[in-house]
């Protein structure tokens, strides 16, 4: 096959799925993975696809940053339900990292009256969740993200490579099997992967609108992480799906209670 022919299916491939990986046009196309990544690549060149972490996506799929406010009004039944249920799994004297966002904002608020913990954020909105909270709280610090409240910078990755913390709740803005978790900055990315170097144990926290989505940098994959906690609107494809590859708890629908 041709070149110009194989990145016609390449093309063809995107459209349909949106997606494509580098070990599927191998299979499909019966050539090495150097020359799909050729390929690739001179399709990234003239604008055509994305290249992510083992493969590529159509140019118009990936998820930038949501404001702050938008995110605080979506699915908000569902992120208390998941911070409802990650809250059961911090053990007493727990040091524990939440990254930034609305769904582990969650997690905060159910916790902000246990007396036990060692609490670390790189969220500005967070910490004022636990301001008047027994526990131990500790800012990151560094650069805040207007809009957002998320502390990004030098001070904040050099506060996270000096700690070692029990359990980890981390965001995704996307969730792909193949790409795993991303971040639309590559220092919001940063953070996160020092987040996750931190950690013994950690606890993706995403509702299910986050699925099969990706943003511009590449976080960590699904091996890298114990499991994922979401909510029941999950469809039974992806739910299947991810749980080959990872534990995952889908989180039914009911009344949220305090802890």
């Amino acid at each position: 096959m041709l070149p110009l022919e194989r990145k016609l299916v390449i093309m063809k491939i995107l459209e349909r799925d949106r997606k494509v990986q580098i070990d599927q046009l191998v299979h499909e196309l019966q050539v090495s993975s150097m020359t799909i990544r050729r390929d690739l690549g001179q399709l990234e060149d003239e604008g055509k696809l994305i290249r992510t972490h083992g493969g590529a996506i159509a140019v118009n799929t990936l998820i930038s940053e949501t404001p702050y406010q938008s995110k605080t009004e979506t699915r908000t039944e569902q992120k208390k339900l998941i911070a409802q249920y990650a809250a059961t799994l911090i053990p007493e004297g727990c040091s524990l990292l939440l990254d930034s966002g609305t769904t582990t904002r969650e997690i905060a608020k159910m916790i902000r009256n246990r007396t036990d913990l060692t609490i670390i954020t790189n969220d500005l909105k967070i910490a004022s969740e636990l301001v008047d909270s027994p526990s131990s709280v500790i800012c990151t610090g560094g650069n805040i993200q207007s809009g957002i409240g998320s502390m990004l910078g030098p001070h904040a990755q050099a506060l996270l490579r000096e700690i070692k913390v029990d359990l980890l709740f981390l965001g995704t803005h996307a969730i792909d099997l193949g790409n795993g978790m991303s971040a639309p900055t590559m220092e919001k990315a940063l953070i996160k992967k020092l987040m996750i170097s931190s950690a013994k144990t950690i606890w993706l926290v995403a509702d299910s609108s986050k699925f099969n989505k990706n943003a511009f940098s590449h976080v960590c994959s699904l091996n890298e992480i114990n499991g994922i906690i979401t909510d029941s609107q999950i469809s039974s494809e992806d739910f299947k799906r991810f749980s080959e590859q990872t534990v995952i708890h889908s989180v039914p629908e009911g009344e949220v209670s305090a802890l």
